[in-house]
């Protein structure tokens, strides 16, 4: 009874003293509203902190601001956000109403990507360009993606409508593996193709607060993929940016019905952030894009066989040349000679005894077999491109963040990004990725000093397809091309009987008019239809069958998991009175690799490949902070390669206030991509893709039954056709070690303010990369005998040129190094009444090649970006515009899908805004391409034209 009473008492106790306690202890609340000084309005996004403390929040999409400390007033608030300056305001317990005074000083945004600590980008060691929020408002560009192609040094190579790879400093091709593109601090590569896929999946529009392009060796810090550059994309802050946002973009494009019918662009995005309490918000965005794409349309006849390992352009079409392939025409790549092993002399000649039989002199057949050109080829009728692939590109994507204050120093966020679409992408194929799907998750603890972060990326590649496959493969579902019956024998039949004396009832047709001919009745015989086939049943049931299975499906599953972590150890050892930092890291990587065989040999199950790295960043002021030195390095370990080290070395030299002159040595390297590791691919022309890995060569018994290298099996073939065959002309392939591909290069530059309204920005490089990943061309014969590499049976017979042999494309490393150089200028100038001229200049070039190597640096010798624009001007500001002009040119393209030259082309983009202040609504009246003159930026890619277009967005500054 005694301890019940005690416990009763406590209990009182508790009641009456701790809400005394309580109410003593009450915490001070601090609002407010910030408002512009120049025109009354509330200004967004400000940070409003404690002098002194951390305690803070920002303003919301009204411009109010409100948070609790524990301390007393009176204290001082520092108010800051980037386009003002900042202002400290005495609070002394009632809500404050203070406005800001806008400023715009070039040289002052921070960047994080050039060496992974916060440092204005004046005084950046290595060259980078930063886009922010308020550019991306601004700018002549359909999509803040678009953006990233007007930067200093940057190259483009459009896919599609949808699909761009970005390049820098030279070797750009579709899908770049050279480019690192970090979201959030996740890489945003498929990990089954092993590069970005452009805007596909990440960011929305309205959620992007800013973008770093790293051009250059970047691998030091962010490892395997960064041998040219990185490209980090950052997310607006859920407590910092507030509210409902949304944009509806409405367009149109084909205005001039050249390739399509004019066609609507649609662009709708919103997003919506809601700060709970002062420890926890979120965010949750999304984005709808559809359009009628651009469409590859190159009819130009195309020889695989000779002039460059990837073959060449040839004169002819389809009426003058019976073995056309057109370079963006599908189906036309099966021939006579890779589906029969023979020539269409020989076939004629064989037909041709079939009528002898009927009564037709031997001397007539033989007649017309002798006009035939030597060694002709025919192929079957192709489709063009836009009857292959359907017109509709589209991408919708979705993300969504929480954020939690552990406590003024430490976040934990949790993070997902998911997105599907549409689109096209050029390979050693044109792939209609159909929609593909892509999700990346993500865990992460985040200190000012430290960051432990988890996450996957979840590959689904959809209904995609190769529709260079699907063309063939319906061609072959309408008729196959072997046998007596088949679609040679027939156009042959066809031909023969045109050619005779009293043909068709009338005349004996030439050649080539019994060439055409032939064609037309053979593919009239076939069932062979006109105008699109995608929509057809028998073409879906092939693209819905996976490759391995004699369709044309990818059936792509691939995963990629990472943990990774980073820790700042100035503040911890001490370092900031010696002016020294000091930074560690190190991840884990995993690629689960699950194609069910369609793209990778994982037939057998799922491949697992490891990564492993670490690095360290040592930085050091001296002389007053008149030279920093910066020293990084960073070792990456493979599971089926040797470990990398890769060191960087930079200077930065303070000549005056603003005035910086930079050095640096970095080194650089990637890990063959899980493709050139493990493709084990049948692509157009009846080729296997192989990847490098000895397993593979094994597994297609390499060491029994050897490769030749496909020159000398051509010197072969030419001495059989002589009449004099020498199998001693036979060389096999030697294979060496598969090993990563590594560069180097030292760079100058200087960055200088002048008037503070000239910022200036030059460079200069030299690079030098060795063991450069390519492939190499063999065959293999399958008969057992050296004819079976030209197509024919031991005894000389003509054969079945897909059973007798094989060719392969295989991933190898190319000997010899190979060099490169360039430089780049940039200037922006800021003008009165906020009129403002940016330009750059820049240009690349590689050095002398080994014979007969393949670099792919497919980069213009001279590129220009001049930009002109106006923030605010007439009706208080409210009125705004912005052109560019970008001119790049001529270059000569080598792509595994074909090889040939780009045409230089120039461009104007445009956009005229107009803001509603009341509601922080922009309205947007512009166009890509103005002009509508139509260009490629990639040999056998879309033709891209004019994209014109009128948006409103409600709550975006």
């Amino acid at each position: 009874m005694r301890k019940l009473q005690l416990v009763l008492s406590l209990c009182l106790v508790c009641w009456i003293i701790f809400p005394q306690l309580s109410i003593g202890q009450e915490p001070t609340v601090v609002s407010g509203v910030i408002k512009n000084a120049n025109n009354n309005e509330t200004v967004s996004s400000v940070s409003v902190t404690i002098k002194g403390g951390t305690s803070g929040a920002y303003t919301d999409e009204r411009g109010y601001f409100k948070f609790t400390t524990s301390q007393k007033p009176p204290f001082t608030l520092v108010i800051s956000s980037v386009g003002y300056t900042t202002k400290e305001v005495n609070f002394t317990g009632s809500p404050i109403e203070t406005s800001i005074q806008p400023h715009y000083a070039l040289g002052e945004e921070v960047v994080v990507a050039a060496s992974r600590v916060p440092e204005k980008i004046i005084e950046s060691p290595v060259t980078i360009e930063r886009v922010g929020a308020s550019t991306i408002r601004q700018a002549p560009a359909s999509s803040y993606y678009d953006i990233i192609g007007n930067l200093n040094g940057v190259d483009v190579v459009a896919s599609s409508l949808t699909f761009k790879s970005v390049g820098t400093r030279g070797f750009n091709v579709n899908g770049n593996l050279r480019l690192n593109q970090i979201v959030d601090g996740m890489d945003n590569q498929a990990p089954g193709l092993n590069f970005p896929v452009g805007g596909v999946i990440g960011l929305t529009e309205l959620d992007v607060e800013s973008i770093e392009l790293l051009p250059g060796a970047s691998s030091a810090l962010y490892g395997p993929g960064g041998m040219n550059g990185t490209v980090l994309i950052n997310s607006k802050d859920p407590f910092k940016y507030q509210g409902l946002s949304f944009q509806i973009k409405q367009g149109v494009n084909h205005v001039d019905n050249y390739q399509r019918n004019a066609a609507p662009y649609y662009d709708w995005s919103m997003r919506w952030a809601k700060k709970v309490s002062d420890k926890f918000a979120f965010k949750i965005a999304s984005q709808y894009v559809q359009a009628q794409d651009w469409v590859a349309n190159d009819k130009r006849d195309y020889s695989r066989t000779t002039g460059t390992p990837n073959g060449q352009v040839i004169p002819g079409t389809r009426d003058s040349d019976p073995a056309y392939d057109g370079v963006n025409v599908y189906g036309d790549e099966t021939n006579l000679v890779n589906a029969g092993g023979i020539t269409f002399n020989t076939l004629a000649q064989q037909v041709g005894q079939a009528f002898i039989a009927q009564g037709v002199p031997s001397s007539v057949i033989n007649n017309i077999v002798s006009t035939i050109p030597p060694n002709q080829n025919v192929s079957r009728t192709g489709f063009d491109e836009k009857y292959v692939i359907a017109p509709t590109t589209y991408n919708f994507k979705i993300s969504g963040q929480a954020v939690y204050k552990i406590n003024s120093r430490t976040d934990l966020i949790a993070e997902g990004n998911w997105g599907t679409g549409s689109t096209v992408y050029t390979g050693s194929d044109r792939y209609a990725l159909k929609n593909l799907k892509m999700g990346q998750y993500k865990i992460e603890m985040r200190n000012k000093n430290w960051f432990l972060r988890a996450y996957t990326t979840q590959e689904n590649a959809g209904d995609s397809y190769n529709s260079t496959i699907a063309a063939r493969l319906f061609n072959e579902a309408l008729l196959p091309s072997g046998g007596p019956t088949g679609w040679f024998s027939q156009y042959t039949q066809n031909y023969i009987k045109s050619r005779l004396p009293v043909a068709l009832g009338g005349a004996a047709l030439s050649d080539a008019a019994a060439q055409m001919y032939a064609r037309a009745a053979t593919d009239a015989a076939s069932g062979r239809p006109t105008g699109a086939i995608y929509n057809n049943p028998l073409f879906q049931k092939i693209v819905q069958t996976p490759i391995s299975k004699g369709g044309a499906l990818f059936v792509d599953r691939t995963a990629l998991y990472m943990v990774e972590g980073q820790y700042n150890l100035t503040h911890a050892l001490g370092l900031e009175k010696t002016k020294t930092d000091l930074l560690v890291g190190g991840n884990w990587k995993q690629y689960a690799l699950n194609s069910q065989g369609t793209l990778f040999a994982d037939t057998a199950g799922k491949i697992y490949i490891n990564e492993v790295g670490a690095y360290a960043q040592l930085s050091q002021q001296l002389f007053n902070d008149v030279l920093k030195l910066t020293a990084s390095g960073r070792y990456d370990k493979n599971s089926n390669f040797d470990g990398k080290f890769t060191p960087r070395f930079s200077a930065v030299v303070k000549l005056a206030k603003n005035h910086n002159l930079r050095f640096s040595y970095q080194t650089a390297y990637r890990f063959p991509s899980t493709q050139n590791q493990w493709i084990n691919l049948l692509v157009s022309g009846g080729t296997r893709l192989m990847g490098g890995l000895p397993q593979l060569r094994n597994y297609y018994n390499f060491n029994n039954n050897p490769s030749y290298t496909l020159a000398s099996v051509q010197a072969f073939g030419a001495s059989v056709q002589a009449g004099t065959p020498n199998p001693g002309l036979l060389q096999v392939q030697n294979f060496g070690k598969f090993k990563p591909e590594s560069s180097n290069s030292f760079e100058v530059g200087y960055k200088g303010l002048i008037a503070q309204k000239l910022l200036i920005d030059v460079y200069a490089y030299w690079a030098s990369y060795k063991d450069f990943l390519g492939s190499v061309t063999v065959v293999q014969s399958q008969n057992g005998s050296p004819l079976g590499l030209l197509g024919l049976n031991p005894n000389g017979s003509s054969g079945n040129a897909a059973a007798t042999r094989t060719i392969y494309s295989i991933s190898v490393n190319t000997p010899g190094n190979v060099s490169t150089n360039g430089w780049g200028a940039s200037v922006q100038y800021l003008l009165p009444r906020n009129f403002s001229l940016n330009a750059n200049l820049y240009s690349d070039q590689i050095g002398s090649l080994p014979s007969g190597f393949v670099s792919y640096f497919n980069t213009p010798k001279i590129r220009t970006n001049i930009g002109f624009s106006n923030s605010g001007f007439l009706l208080n500001n409210r009125l705004g515009f912005s052109l560019m002009y970008h001119y790049q040119d001529s270059f000569y393209y080598e792509g595994t899908f074909g090889t040939g030259t780009v045409p230089s082309f120039s461009t104007i983009d445009g956009v005229i805004t107009f803001k509603l202040p009341a509601t922080k609504s922009m309205i947007k009246i512009g166009g890509t391409n103005l002009l509508n003159h139509y260009y490629t930026n990639g040999f056998g890619n879309a033709q891209i034209g004019g994209l014109y277009y009128i948006s409103y967005g409600y709550n975006v500054f």
